[in-house]
């Protein structure tokens, strides 16, 4: 197919509007515009990715940090889900919204529902088995998809459901919830960013800010800290170290690399695949 066809048919796709015209069996990802009951003034956006074979398949919404830079996300993870079996929706929090950073400004009010504005979508589709949808998030989008499926507000309002969630160095000082899904954190020992420690915290049940999770109720939370492993461990362009707002950022092929194992297996334990992990 040439350049202009390929943009043709996109265009054709996006001004039909019809999710089913949307999820044809095709691996690259598609820019897609969603709304759904939650939907504030702006449609969000994301990259769709469908594995191949029939549906419909369990599926993930990947959710990015407060840089945006969901492209990446998409690239980094969506692709590979899609190889394992699973569709991807990876969403855009910031464009439509003309947000460029949340870094410093704390996590946008506007975007707490979007995971589920996400799974809401998805649920919709045949090629999806909306019994089997799990979230996963990066940094600040960790922590969206942590606050996705604690017991509060923003799960209660919510008529469909996760079925696990994966959060990778997510904040999680301040975090009281019992989880309603089983959920994994994978976060490096060195993070200056987002304190492995105050995930321990979380995970075990420990006084943070004078409040804690209620030990044995909800679900476990599983978590693994990667010895020697900063922020943004997975990101492969941090290869060479770099600050921002003051943080140690460095990818760490060995830590990515067993976070990737990890997170197989805890998907295919929980929302199942197409085929059992090694």
């Amino acid at each position: 197919m040439t350049n202009f066809a390929r943009i043709a048919a996109l265009l054709a796709v996006l001004s039909f509007g019809s999710a089913s015209a949307i999820l044809a069996a095709d691996n690259p990802p598609r820019l897609i515009e969603f709304e759904s009951p939650l939907a504030g003034p702006q449609a969000l956006q994301g990259y769709l990715r469908l594995p191949d074979g029939p549906g419909p398949s369990p599926a993930v919404v990947l959710l990015h940090g407060c840089g945006g830079a969901w492209r990446g996300i998409d690239e980094r993870w969506g692709k590979r889900l899609a190889d394992w079996g699973y569709v991807t929706l990876t969403i855009d929090r910031f464009g439509t919204r003309g947000i460029t950073s949340a870094c410093t400004s704390g996590m946008p009010p506007a975007t707490l529902h979007d995971a589920y504005r996400a799974l809401n979508f998805l649920a919709g589709q045949s090629s999806v088995d909306p019994t089997r949808v799990a979230v996963a998030g990066f940094s600040q989008g960790a922590m969206l998809a942590l606050l996705s499926v604690e017991r509060g507000e923003i799960e209660r309002s919510a008529k469909e459901k996760f079925r696990a969630a994966i959060a990778f160095y997510p904040p999680c000082l301040g975090l009281k919830g019992n989880m309603t899904v089983p959920t994994l954190i994978l976060i490096g020992e060195l993070d200056d960013w987002t304190p492995a420690q105050e995930c321990r915290n979380l995970a075990e049940g420990r006084d943070d800010w004078g409040v804690s999770r209620e030990k044995g109720k909800g679900f476990p939370i599983e978590i693994t800290v990667y010895p020697g492993a900063y922020h943004d461990f997975d990101v492969p362009n941090f290869a060479t170290p770099v600050k921002m707002h003051g943080h140690h950022l460095e990818f760490n092929e060995q830590a990515r690399d067993r976070s990737i194992d990890a997170l197989r297996k805890f998907l295919y334990a929980n929302i199942g695949g197409k085929e059992k992990p090694p």
